[in-house]
């Protein structure tokens, strides 16, 4: 454990200053509505299915923190989350591309705050409060897992759990060219938990009401 502390602090300075880089870049949320063809067939409809590495609902997206959004399709460029069909998209998106997608989908679908206030948080099972408790999961992801302590973190509350289940899985994945998510904080914590108690987590983590939704996109643009 001694000799990781110094690999962790090196990852997080690094992921820091490539966050801080792409701040400088503003999004422009009009122009991400122009940009948004190649997220709708996925992330546009209710419901749809991926089907690598298994079948699982695409995540969603509208109403996630832009800075997660961006350092997501950042780490998809690069190579460091292993998707083909992601580092496809992102491949092609510059960086004032994906500032502008990370605002638009910020925003996009967010509920008006008197709904938002009324949300509570979902008990967990005694099961389930220790299986958090284990990795601190609240610590970076919120109490409510939707207010997370850097934006640059991911809402987790009310997502997908067939979807949570399979990106948890991918950061205990290792050597695989088109499976797996080189975050090193996250491999740590996932490979704490059998399949089974991540699967526990998944469902419990999607039960909670969150502020992530798919929002259809019409058919006529």
């Amino acid at each position: 454990m001694t000799k990781l502390i110094p690999t962790l602090f090196a990852i997080a300075v690094s992921f820091v200053t490539v966050a801080a880089h792409s701040q400088d870049i503003k999004g422009d949320v009009k122009a991400g509505e122009g940009k948004i063809a190649m997220c709708i067939g996925c992330h546009g409809i209710k419901g749809y299915q991926a089907s690598f590495p298994e079948v699982y609902k695409v995540p969603m997206i509208s109403g996630q923190s832009a800075r997660y959004i961006s350092a997501a399709l950042q780490a998809y460029k690069k190579g460091e989350r292993k998707h083909p069909t992601m580092r496809g998209v992102s491949g092609t998106l510059n960086d004032q591309d994906i500032a502008d997608l990370s605002a638009y989908y910020s925003q996009h679908g967010v509920a008006d705050s008197a709904a938002a206030a009324s949300k509570t948080v979902k008990t967990p099972s005694p099961a389930v409060a220790a299986l958090l408790g284990k990795a601190n999961c609240a610590s970076c992801h919120g109490a409510d897992f939707s207010k997370p302590i850097d934006p640059s973190y991911p809402k987790i509350g009310g997502q997908h759990a067939d979807y949570l289940f399979v990106a948890l899985k991918a950061y205990k994945t290792e050597n695989n060219p088109k499976v797996g998510r080189g975050n090193a904080i996250m491999a740590g914590m996932a490979k704490q938990y059998t399949n089974t108690e991540l699967k526990q987590l998944a469902n419990y983590l999607a039960s909670v009401d969150g502020d992530l939704k798919t929002v259809p996109q019409s058919k006529f643009r």
